[in-house]
């Protein structure tokens, strides 16, 4: 059984048992997560429920593993013969979620 969910602007596709990793939601180690935007499911007899755009009624359980930064992003502008230069950066924050069950 595994299903397609959407969440912080990306898809997953997910099965019990899977770690994903997503943006934000930097909550705390052993929180519970319910993820309702579900676009399909598969089930263990191969029977597709596909939605129009969600599943109704289907939600997808998980558990947070940990929450991180990712290394370090630097964005550098530079415009030849112009003394111009910028350099800026950022962290992402990243949460690591274990699937534990999916629901429908």
């Amino acid at each position: 059984m595994f299903a397609i969910i959407q969440t912080s602007g990306r898809q997953f596709r997910v099965e019990p048992g899977v770690i994903i990793e997503i943006n934000g939601h930097a909550n705390e180690k052993g929180a519970e997560l319910t993820f309702d935007q579900v676009l399909m499911v598969s089930r263990d007899a191969g029977e597709l429920m596909a939605g129009a755009p969600f599943v109704s009624g289907a939600k997808v359980l998980g558990v947070v593993d940990s929450a991180h930064k990712e290394a370090k992003i630097r964005i550098f502008k530079k415009k030849r013969r112009k003394q111009y230069r910028r350099t800026k950066g950022h962290r992402t924050h990243v949460t690591r979620v274990r699937i534990t069950d999916i629901q429908v």
